[in-house]
């Protein structure tokens, strides 16, 4: 059977059904995890420290020897992404405050499908589309992995304040394996698969902890704020590229929602405990809008690619022949 294949063929699939599983077996068995308890409920509640390892093992991946443009390109679409994310957290925090609206829309939800680029998709389409320096920005903008982003965002936005004890926890086991796996090539090696492996467990654990009976609407909500999170972060993201010596194709490139983005609510709601009510409908929210920045995103990217490259786009010729070779 190819299980793996078939879950593949869904944009997020690896967190997204796990995290469906999990929530139609907590939706139908509430009491499961502590009636078969040990290990078995280790894995229904277990979220926080998969997220951890997760994290850890990016880090191991992330090479401190990058170069200036990398950094330039980089560091350009993730201020441009977290400061965008801050300013429509203002303005939501306005109107929603600490609670959501109808369908689960929440400020949490915003800034968290905001803030979070979709790594694999991002490097997928520079790799097709776009030069060296902006497919060696992926990490960079893999330091958007994790809550550490969302909570800075949420204090820049005035929303809420975390101790700093919270914010150096969030980034933590990000930077020890960004040391050991610098240190060491082998560590480098034996960790490279485990932030793949670990993706499908912390989607079941926090689906364990999602009632389906009550974010039935956050669906469609999902849909509409994939759209938004495109449009907005993607018109913010474009122009930091262009500022930067981009034909813009890295910014909407970068205008998508991380698949495990769906795990950062949990984390948030851990750190703050006024998140704990708006937590499992921002995650069923940004489950949702992963599949749509999925699905918009590369057409989107492939469209202008065309555009700007096209005969008189004022493109170089060295350049139109690099950015569809690469």
């Amino acid at each position: 059977m190819k299980i793996k294949q078939s879950v593949e063929k869904i944009p997020g699939g690896m967190m997204l059904v796990p995290l469906l599983l999990g929530a139609i077996l907590h939706t139908l068995f509430p009491n499961m995890p502590t009636f078969f308890g040990s290990f078995t409920e280790g894995l229904f509640k277990g979220a926080l420290p998969f997220i951890a390892l997760n994290i850890f093992c990016l880090g191991t991946q992330m090479d401190f020897r990058v170069t200036p443009r990398i950094v330039k390109k980089g560091g350009a679409l993730i201020i441009s992404k977290v400061g965008i994310a801050a300013i429509v957290g203002v303005i939501a925090g306005q109107f929603i405050g600490d609670g959501m609206i109808m369908g689960g829309l929440s400020v949490l939800a915003i800034i968290v499908a905001m803030n979070d680029t979709n790594g694999g998709l991002y490097m997928s389409l520079m790799n097709q589309f776009g030069k060296k320096e902006e497919v060696g920005a992926t990490t960079i903008m893999a330091l958007e992995t994790g809550p550490f982003i969302t909570m800075v965002t949420l204090g820049i936005a005035g929303i809420s304040v975390f101790p700093w004890p919270y914010l150096v926890g969030a980034i933590l086991p990000l930077l020890l394996g960004m040391i050991v796996g610098n240190l060491d090539p082998d560590i480098r090696s034996l960790f490279s698969k485990g932030n793949a492996m670990l993706i499908p467990f912390i989607g079941f654990a926090l689906g364990s902890g999602i009632d389906l009976s009550k974010v039935y609407q956050a669906g469609i909500t999902g849909i509409v704020l994939g759209i938004f999170v495109v449009v907005v972060t993607g018109a913010a993201c474009m122009l930091a590229d262009k500022l930067t010596g981009g034909s813009g194709i890295a910014g909407i490139a970068a205008a998508s929602t991380a698949g495990n983005a769906a795990a950062v609510p949990a984390v948030i709601a851990a750190a703050n405990p006024k998140y704990e009510a708006v937590a499992p409908s921002a995650t069923v929210v940004i489950a949702s809008c992963v599949i749509v920045t999925a699905i918009l995103v590369p057409i989107l990217t492939a469209w202008w690619a065309k555009r700007v490259n096209r005969p008189g786009s004022g493109q170089s010729d060295e350049e139109q022949v690099q950015a569809v070779s690469m």
